[in-house]
């Protein structure tokens, strides 16, 4: 791996509870990362310290197998050849594109200088933005602006601090794209931080979900949906609930009984034994749930959600337990109406009763 963060702990100033605590993950060479969670959860903190702007309690940061960070050492931020791209940009507003672009290359030779600032502006579709001012830019293009100026010293690492949180919801998805396409193309290696869950899937090879200063899964954004490795991950990523259900054996396998029909042939069930009486809680993801007139069980329409080729509908049954689907827009019902629905599971992910 080249960064490795081990059992790592950050604390500020006397507080008994680290802001991070016990974190372990790692990226190989020309993998963008992405931690996600919840507000003061920890994530930024984490940035913050593989920066090397924050001590290190407890554990160890090393990059490229070089040990940065423990409590007995701490590299300087300048020499971890980090580069890190902010919330706010942070471009000069007196100084033009290139001269921002070449703000942290001038121990180069002027020829060098002015080479790398054509390559890294090139890099970021800005080539003909060389001599325009940040004022002069959209919002968008001062962020590849600060990308730019961010892989133009070559760094070894690259950190991104919600980089897009100022930009409107559609522009931020767009450059999350653009983003990930700059990285991969320059090979870098990259740990961003958003809010965003569309953000983390669009730009992340591995995704970290934090709270109250754990990381509770790092993985791809496949496992985290499809196999989420505690409760939180589960009702943090995407759109679900949490049904009733017990395990039993039936014919040589294992079978989830829920309230919407019985779940079969599904992988990763674990046996009914896991459990107190088989007793446990079933996640439902709204494509779970299936939109099928002829099927037994009804659920009324309480809240739909418009969005575009699609609704989201929350359906309540008539015992009160609520789900969610995703239903073709097409099926334009009202809210109140009764509809058909069935499950269609494909693994069966369960939790302890909560």
């Amino acid at each position: 791996m080249f960064l490795e963060v081990s059992q790592l702990d950050v604390r500020y100033g006397g507080r008994q509870t680290p802001a991070v605590h016990g974190v372990s993950m790692g990226l190989a060479a020309g993998e963008i990362g992405v931690l996600i969670g919840p507000s003061g959860c920890g994530k930024t903190t984490l940035l913050r310290a593989v920066a090397g702007l924050e001590a290190v309690a407890a554990g160890s940061i090393k990059l490229g197998g070089e040990l940065v960070g423990s409590p007995g050492r701490s590299v300087a931020p300048e020499q971890r050849r980090i580069g890190m791209v902010f919330q706010d940009y942070a471009l000069f507003p007196h100084l033009s594109v290139a001269r921002n672009v070449a703000f942290g290359i001038h121990d180069l030779a002027r020829a060098e200088q002015q080479q790398r600032v054509r390559e890294s502006l090139a890099l970021v579709g800005l080539e003909g933005s060389a001599e325009r001012f940040p004022h002069e830019l959209s919002g968008g293009q001062q962020q590849r602006v600060a990308l730019a100026r961010a892989l133009a010293p070559r760094p070894r690492l690259m950190l991104l601090d919600e980089p897009f949180s100022n930009l409107d919801v559609d522009l931020r998805e767009r450059l999350a794209h653009e983003v990930r396409g700059i990285l991969k193309t320059a090979n870098a290696t990259a740990l961003f931080v958003t809010h965003d869950q569309l953000e983390a899937f669009a730009i992340g090879d591995r995704i970290g979900v934090m709270d109250g200063g754990q990381l509770h899964q790092w993985d791809d954004a496949y496992a985290l949906y499809h196999r989420p490795a505690t409760r939180f991950v589960a009702d943090f990523i995407g759109h679900g609930v949490f049904a009733p259900a017990q395990l039993l054996q039936h014919d040589g396998h294992v079978v989830a009984r829920t309230e919407l029909g019985d779940l079969t042939d599904v992988e990763g069930c674990p046996l009914p034994s896991a459990y107190p009486n088989g007793l446990c809680d079933v996640l439902l993801r709204a494509d779970d749930v299936v939109h099928d007139d002829t099927a037994p069980v009804r659920a009324r329409i309480v809240r739909k959600a418009f969005r575009g080729s699609e609704f989201l509908y929350t359906l309540e049954l008539a015992n009160g337990l609520t789900v969610m689907a995703h239903v073709p827009s097409h099926h334009d019902h009202a809210m109140g109406d009764w509809i058909g629905i069935r499950p269609q599971v494909d693994h069966v992910v369960t939790f302890a009763r909560g």
